[in-house]
């Protein structure tokens, strides 16, 4: 019965100054709402680059330029330029000595404005190996992908993504048309199917030319950026990978499996690598949006010391009829409780409904995104808003604890 005239008292207390109750819980709901927010994002943003590594199969292998240890990304995944990979190095792959690779293809980059008429579009383009559909998975709407022998004599043909047909070519057929990439012209041969985002890039807005031709006309380039390997069966890359390994390194001349300059990695195992990494960012921006939680706590804090100056005489009434240190101590503690329980339970609600939105509106623009908002995060939400009550509370309840009940009742 005590208990529950504490809490009936404390929410009498709590409605009488119901702004000043709304500002003492605001640092809390703000921090709460952040860590929910990051946190679930967060997840999203992995699950939209994880799901894409899983798409492409368990038998995918892929190989970058320079080297890295078992659990961290290669120089070249973080924007440092790395030109130890040729496409030579896909040729000896390829060349029938391994039977259980089904096809390779080399990759680099660019971005440039295309224009096709009076349209045009900022897009990117792919240099890419004649055998990538094979690779890749992917199939087209129209026309045909370049052969080999287009690949090798640097023809200026191009494949469009779906996006880039729709921007350059709105009200007509592409096939046998010219676009412009760099001053170079290129004559559309197909257009792909759609096929959505990858990770953060729309992969419909891209455009496919042969890799000799995006290295030597449009980039002046003769490494490539990287390379994907198709094994015949997820239970022979393994073994895939060491063959490549050790091609690699007759034709890079490296003797010491320390000094490779490359990074051979399964998609499995890229997704292990890309599942750590980003979970260690996420995690990291959650405890940065965590001290806000902090702040909202010595926010508290201080308005509750307030509280106690201004309820000076109730307290030494209280003390006066006989209400015990103790019970004191339990009226203010049970006060702070209450108003960041509160301040957690609308962080986690508005949290929770950014989060929503966040995830509708990446579904919406093809992206996949996972929606996730797990329990323990809610549940964590609530346990974190009553310890930081218990936490920053206990100051202001002992020190009313403390007053002289004589000396209280004659505060004015």
């Amino acid at each position: 019965m005590n208990f529950y005239q504490n809490l009936l008292n404390t929410w009498q207390i709590i409605s009488r100054n119901k702004i000043r109750s709304f500002l003492t819980m605001l640092g809390i709901i703000i921090g709460v709402m952040s860590v929910v927010v990051i946190m679930s994002v967060g997840a999203g943003a992995q699950s939209l680059i994880l799901n894409q590594v899983k798409s492409l199969g368990s038998n995918l292998v892929g190989i970058l330029p320079g080297k890295s240890d078992d659990k961290g990304p290669p120089a070249s995944v973080l924007g440092i330029v790395v030109t130890t990979l040729k496409d030579g190095d896909r040729a000896a792959l390829v060349s029938g000595v391994f039977p259980h690779i089904v096809a390779a293809s080399s990759y680099v980059r660019g971005v440039d404005t295309v224009t096709a008429g009076g349209n045009k579009t900022d897009t990117n383009f792919l240099g890419t190996s004649a055998a990538y559909p094979r690779v890749e998975n992917v199939a087209l709407l129209s026309g045909r992908y370049f052969s080999d022998e287009e690949e090798k004599g640097i023809a200026r043909v191009a494949i469009l993504g779906s996006q880039a047909r729709r921007d350059l070519f709105p009200d007509a057929d592409p096939l046998g048309q010219s676009i412009k990439i760099k001053r170079t012209n290129f004559q559309i041969i197909g257009v792909m199917k759609e096929r959505g985002s990858s990770g953060f890039q729309n992969q419909d807005n891209q455009i496919f030319v042969p890799l000799s031709a995006a290295q030597k006309l449009l980039l002046g380039i003769g490494h490539i950026n990287f390379m994907r390997v198709k094994v015949d069966a997820a239970e022979n890359v393994d073994g895939t990978i060491a063959d490549l390994k050790t091609v690699l390194r007759e034709r890079h001349g490296v003797t010491n499996p320390e000094n490779d300059d490359f990074s051979v990695r399964s998609s499995n195992q890229g997704l292990e690598a890309l599942t750590t990494i980003t979970n260690v960012l996420k995690f990291f921006l959650a405890a940065i949006a965590a001290i806000s939680l902090l702040v909202g706590g010595i926010g508290i804090m201080n308005i509750m010391l307030a509280a106690v100056e201004e309820r000076t005489r109730e307290i030494g009434l209280r003390k006066a009829v006989g209400a015990t240190s103790r019970q004191i101590i339990w009226q203010f503690l049970t006060e702070t409780v209450i108003i960041t329980f509160m301040g957690g339970l609308i962080g986690i609600i508005l949290g929770s409904g950014i989060s929503i939105a966040v995830a509708v509106v990446a579904q919406n623009r093809g992206y996949n995104w996972d929606l996730v908002i797990t329990p323990s995060s809610i549940i964590l939400g609530c346990v974190v808003s009553i310890s930081i009550g218990l936490l920053f509370g206990i100051s202001p309840a002992r020190r009313a604890a403390a007053l002289n009940p004589i000396e209280a009742l004659r505060y004015e």
